[in-house]
């Protein structure tokens, strides 16, 4: 394992990485969602896709003391517990892909993938289905899927959500804490499955104060009463 240590530290794209990192963290802790669609394209044409999946998954756990807290106190426990269950089911499956699909094509996924969200973001598509139970869980079955194959478990999720009624500190806690537990849930299902290298451990380890900071920082940003900024 101090190997491991010794080559993370050694990396010719840690600096970038880590400035990827806290810029992406920035951006969930006001958004509650973001951060993989910032870091993951960068960050998968740096390095392995495999390797950046499995770091920046375990940096992520650092929003389950800087930024759950809070926002478990404010989202649906309810439902976000129903879809944490129903992505954990199919983590697997998605893991699955990452480990046996050609890199190239892992990259090309996920640059496709981010560049579609945000393009449906900026014209403000939304869901017509409204939430619900089966609806939730079907939403977060091809998240877990999508997630663990590109690191990408948030998009249909975030759309899901804006589509909701609700305000937006509750969009935002919901898909926050879902997203966390699901950097959580992933990596066992990456450990059972042996893409959970020694270096993308160390690499996690290195760039969990960045995430954590970047965190806070995006987090003092958020007001929730500008909510149609938020939308």
């Amino acid at each position: 394992m101090s190997e491991g240590f010794a080559v993370a530290l050694a990396l010719p794209q840690l600096a970038p990485l880590l400035i990827l990192t806290f810029l992406s963290g920035m951006v969930y802790g006001f958004a509650g969602f973001g951060a993989a669609l910032v870091f993951m394209p960068i960050a998968s044409a740096l390095i392995d896709p495999v390797l950046a999946i499995a770091a920046f998954a375990l940096s992520a756990l650092s929003s389950l003391f800087t930024l759950v807290p809070r926002a478990w106190g404010e989202c649906d426990k309810t439902t976000t517990i129903l879809m944490t269950l129903a992505a954990t089911l199919t983590l697997p499956l998605g893991v699955w892909l990452l480990r046996v699909a050609d890199p190239v094509l892992i990259r090309i996924a996920i640059s496709a993938l981010a560049a579609l969200t945000l393009i449906v973001l900026i014209r403000g598509f939304r869901f017509s289905v409204r939430p619900g139970r089966t609806s939730s869980a079907a939403v977060a079955g091809a998240a877990g899927v999508m997630g663990g194959a590109t690191g990408l478990l948030g998009p249909i999720v975030i759309l899901f959500n804006l589509s909701s009624g609700d305000d937006a500190r509750r969009i935002r806690a919901n898909t926050l804490v879902f997203l966390t537990l699901g950097s959580l849930f992933v990596l066992p299902q990456m450990a059972a499955q042996s893409v959970l290298a020694p270096l993308a451990i160390w690499l996690g380890i290195l760039m969990l104060p960045a995430y954590a900071f970047g965190g806070l920082a995006g987090r003092a940003l958020f007001n929730p009463e500008r909510e149609r900024l938020y939308r």
